[in-house]
């Protein structure tokens, strides 16, 4: 397909994706290879066994963050 037959939401994506891809290339993944502790594993072992969740904007509010 031709860039000039993509609609603005299909050119939109296409540049969102591009964008993202960039940003990752250049920052990384700063904890590839690291390994996970054994006391964070049991930790997050237990919080995903917990049925408590908080949306981003409970989060948000308690780091004093506007979401």
């Amino acid at each position: 397909m031709e860039l000039s037959q993509l609609t603005g939401q299909q050119l939109k994506e296409l540049v969102q994706g591009l964008v993202d891809d960039r940003i990752r290339e250049l920052i990384g993944d700063p904890d590839l290879g690291l390994s996970l502790g054994d006391a964070l594993r049991a930790r997050l072992k237990e919080s995903l066994q917990s049925q408590e969740r908080l949306s981003g904007e409970d989060v948000a509010g308690q780091l004093g963050l506007r979401w």
